[in-house]
This record gives structure tokens, C-alpha cells and sequence, in this order.
């Protein structure tokens, strides 16, 4: 049974959401478009309700891709992630989504998803279940807390960062000057871009 870093995901608020159809096919792109960034182990697929899941090969990618997803969607909708470590048992590989289970998906939901229903998580978005959780989650906490402090502009800036633009193109994609983009790297972007790569490294 291989060890994989899995990701449960659902959606904040959605069931008071105008058009719920339309926040799916948001969330729908949001998931294909980090399947084929980042080639998950399992791709990213919606699951029952307001959830989705996938899975990954390491700690770095499943991290890239909880930010990811949440950069996409924001400001139509927001979402928390719970991450997990360990192994993975798949009993119908035909089915979807998978019909799996294992210490992976345990750790995933009872050790992280469910920490963020929690009321004093109730603003995290999200959460790491696994070893050296200490060190990740301080991480995510940070990070997910600039991620709120950014505007529509700067959570596009930063999405384009974390999949590996420059401060040149992100400044031409979005028409303005390369000061301007230096400026919101120096507010938080640089930084959370930087924490990931370090990830990456390890």
C-alpha cells in the first residue's frame, strides 16, 4: 500500500451561495486546472456534497495545491483543506470517485479537516495531520493569513508566483508596472512564495 500526502476538501458557505451550480463549475475548473499543473497521485475530483479529495507523492505539492485551489476560487467562494500522511488502500479503482480508505484519508479528515470545524480554527483554511505537524501547521496558519489580507489583484499575483512567473510577466499580465508587482511582493507575496519553494527543497 503506498504512503501518499491526501487532501480532503470542502466548501465554506456554500449552501447559502445564490447559483450553487455555478460555484461547482468553479470549483470544478479551479480542481482541472491544478490537476494539470501538479499531476497528483490522485487527481483532484469532487466527491459528496460540498467536498472534493485528491492525492500526492509529497508534502510540497499536496501544500501548493490547497493554495492553489483556494487562489482560484476566491472571492466566489472559500474553501478549507485538511491534509494527511500515510497509507492509502484502493478497493474499486473503476469507481468515482475512488472507493478507498486507509490511515492516509483517517489523518486527512479526523486529524485535520475536523480541527478546522473546530471554533477556535474556525478562520484557519487549512490543516496538516501528520509528522512535524507543528512546523507545517505554523506555516499554514501564516500563510493563510496573508492569503486573507490579499485583494482580488494580489491573490492573482500570487497564484501566478507560486507557479513560477516573474515579476516582469506577472507585471505585464496584469498591465501594470514592475514597481507596483515589487511592491506586493514585499507585502507578503515574495515571502509565501519563498515558503513553498523551501518545501520543495525538503
Amino acid at each position: 500500500m503506498p504512503e501518499l500526502y491526501t487532501l480532503i476538501g470542502d466548501m465554506v458557505g456554500s449552501r447559502r451561495a445564490p447559483d450553487r451550480a455555478a460555484v461547482q463549475e468553479h470549483l470544478d475548473s479551479a480542481l482541472a486546472e491544478v490537476n494539470r499543473v501538479l499531476a497528483p497521485a490522485q487527481d483532484l475530483e469532487p466527491t459528496v456534497g460540498d467536498e472534493f479529495q485528491g492525492a500526492f507523492g509529497s508534502l510540497a505539492d499536496a501544500l501548493l495545491a490547497a493554495v492553489l485551489v483556494r487562489l482560484s476560487v476566491l472571492p466566489v467562494i472559500d474553501v478549507r483543506c485538511g491534509i494527511g500522511h500515510g497509507e492509502v488502500t484502493v478497493h474499486d479503482t473503476q469507481r468515482r470517485p475512488l472507493l478507498q480508505d486507509g490511515p492516509g484519508w483517517w489523518n486527512a479528515r479526523f486529524e485535520a479537516l475536523e480541527v478546522l470545524g473546530k471554533p477556535r480554527k474556525s478562520d484557519a483554511r487549512t490543516w496538516y495531520g501528520g509528522q512535524r505537524g507543528g512546523a507545517v501547521n505554523a506555516f499554514l496558519l501564516t500563510r493563510d493569513a496573508l492569503v486573507d489580507r490579499l485583494n482580488d489583484r494580489g491573490r492573482r499575483m500570487l497564484r501566478s508566483a507560486l507557479l513560477g512567473a516573474t515579476q516582469q510577466q506577472i507585471a505585464r499580465d496584469e498591465g501594470v508596472s514592475k514597481s507596483a508587482v515589487s511592491q506586493q511582493f514585499a507585502r507578503g507575496i515574495g515571502a509565501i512564495r519563498d515558503a513553498h519553494l523551501a518545501f520543495e527543497e525538503v
